[in-house]
């Protein structure tokens, strides 16, 4: 064989620079349209380019710099930066009370904060600059490489540079086949292989690899999903709580919740027409080991209906599995003990009786809450008068002498409401907001005891507690349930999920999916013999390109075999 030939399996692999490195500019005219760039991305501006004259000089180069992969990556980085603030500081429109309680105990940082919008992060003027300015680089980016990835999927592979031996990965043989037969098996072989072949008149041109640029494209054009998604859903959502006693319901409407938030441009009108009741409200613990009290299971069985007229249907609502109707989801978010209390006055009148929910704060449900008899009740005296109770209750007292007034099992093993009394004024007519779980003493008396202390009294289901100078009774009638519900309206999400979807597959076709190009010239030699060249092109990445070529290069080699060394060149290599 000639020091010039190599067998199929001995494909070089060779450049002008880092093995497999896609040429540059100063390649291409080497190598003519083969060295043309293997991606859509576009040419980085020179930094030393002038950006013109002027205004349009300056906006042209301003346009570059901002619709450039670079500044996308430093606005990407910018927003999730941005974000860190709104995870580490309450936020006005999830929680107004917790951004209260945040500037009471951090009264210093309270005008920087303002100042730098920090309460409203995600409505600010500096996070919805940083998110426009990565949505219109995005579209930048995006719009061109779209035009020309179109193109090349338009075009034909380039043809083959005359200087085949100058590519990263070359072999060459001489077989006794024909140019016409030997091109005709590569264009075989590789159109076998899924590459785009473009015959020629002496070479046989392939590429490969063209899902890379699509994932790529994929990719990009799912985050401006992803950023729309996340807009749809901050400016159109709507989120409301409402805690429901076993036995009430709850209609969607506005008026009904106990606490709602909502989107800059949600209108109470999107609000999905349905209604629900709590049927009933299932809970199980952990009752022995280490675990003792650990939830088990919690499920809300509820009949709901859609719209006006729907039907009635029966659901059960558990955590992480919520009630899906007409767009809007129910999570099942808490529970706890409403004790149900009457109240007589001095006649003995009924004129109160009621569940009260009581708030827990703890895991075994050790609860507080308030008793507010605002109407109905005269005094010995006859004089209208409001009452109040401080309540605690425990679902499973401990005992007395064995400890505080704390639970020691969430269920219902021994359940003990303890009371505290005032008389007076509520200040409910006020018009002041209120928290129904505390409760406002400060126009308020205290009942006294036979000490001159505060009337206080533990309580089982069914016992009553007389109030002092014969100002009525107080019975503990019984236990009922509530559990607390959600109702969210999150129309971006399914955006998202499909953005987030297409987002991971174009990723991975970019990183996974190789671009490359295989050339195949056949040609006659001097004495009439077939010379055969192939070699290959790809990115940077491509490291497994002179692997691939040589299994091609072997695959034809079958097809057209090497041929004979010359006598002359058999004397020459004994000599």
């Amino acid at each position: 064989m000639s020091t010039t030939d190599k067998t199929p399996t001995e494909a070089s692999h060779r450049s002008e620079g880092p093995a497999g490195q896609e040429r540059g500019p100063e390649h291409e005219p080497a190598l003519g349209e083969a060295g043309a760039q293997l991606s859509t991305a576009p040419l980085e501006d020179s930094p030393t380019a002038p950006v013109g004259i002027g205004v349009i000089g300056w906006a042209r180069w301003f346009w570059r710099q901002l619709t450039s992969m670079r500044v996308a990556l430093i606005l990407l980085f910018l927003l999730s930066l941005g974000s860190i603030p709104g995870s580490l500081i309450p936020q006005t429109q999830v929680d107004a009370m917790k951004v209260e309680d945040w500037k009471r105990n951090n009264e210093f940082w309270v005008p920087v904060a303002e100042k730098l919008q920090l309460f409203d992060v995600y409505s600010s003027v500096w996070f919805s600059a940083i998110y426009i300015l990565l949505f219109v680089s995005l579209i930048g980016c995006i719009v061109p490489r779209t035009w020309q990835f179109v193109g090349q999927l338009s075009g034909r592979p380039p043809g083959a540079p005359k200087r085949l031996d100058r590519l990263p990965a070359y072999t060459t043989w001489r077989t006794e086949k024909s140019p016409e037969d030997v091109l005709a098996y590569a264009g075989t072989l590789l159109r076998g292989r899924r590459f785009r072949t473009e015959p020629g008149t002496s070479a046989v041109a392939a590429e490969k690899g063209y899902l890379r640029e699509t994932g790529n494209l994929a990719f990009h054009i799912a985050l401006i999903v992803l950023l729309v998604a996340f807009a749809t859903g901050q400016l159109f959502k709507s989120e409301g709580g409402k805690l429901v006693l076993r036995g009430k319901g709850f209609a969607n409407t506005l008026t009904q919740y106990d606490d709602f938030k909502s989107g800059s441009l949600f209108d109470s009108d999107d609000l999905p027409p349905f209604s629900f009741t709590l049927d009933q409200f299932d809970a199980e613990y952990e009752k022995t080991g280490p675990q003792k009290g650990t939830a088990r299971e919690f499920k809300a069985h509820v009949t709901y209906s859609e719209g006006a007229d729907g039907a009635p249907k029966k659901a059960e609502i558990e955590v992480n599995r919520p009630l899906q109707v007409d767009g809007a989801k129910v999570y099942l978010l808490g529970h706890g003990y409403a004790p149900v209390i009457s109240v007589t006055d001095s006649t003995g009148k009924v004129v109160y009786k009621d569940s009260v929910p009581m708030l827990p704060f703890d895991n075994n449900l050790s609860s507080s809450g308030a008793v507010k008899v605002t109407d109905g009740y005269r005094n010995a005296g006859g004089e209208k008068e409001q009452l109040g109770f401080n309540a605690m209750f425990v679902p499973t007292f401990a005992g007395e002498g064995k400890g505080t007034m704390l639970s020691q099992f969430p269920a219902l093993d021994f359940p003990v409401l303890a009371l505290s009394a005032y008389h007076g004024s509520l200040g409910v007519d006020s018009g002041l907001p209120q928290n129904v779980y505390q409760l406002n003493t400060s126009k308020m008396k205290e009942f006294k005891d036979a000490d001159g202390a505060l009337f206080k009294q533990k309580l089982l289901p069914g016992e009553s507690m007389t109030l002092p100078d014969g100002a009525g009774t107080v019975k503990f009638e019984g236990i009922e349930r509530w559990a607390t519900f959600q109702v969210s309206q999150q129309p971006g999400n399914t955006l998202a999920l499909v953005g987030a979807v297409a987002a991971i597959g174009g990723l991975a076709a970019s990183l996974f999916i190789r671009r490359r190009r295989i050339w195949v010239r056949a040609v006659p030699g001097k004495d009439g013999v077939t010379v055969v060249e192939m070699a290959g092109l790809g990115r940077s990445e491509s490291a497994r390109l002179p692997e691939e070529l040589a299994v091609l290069a072997a695959t034809l080699h079958e097809q057209a075999p090497s041929a004979p060394q010359p006598v002359e060149a058999e004397e020459g290599e004994r000599g």
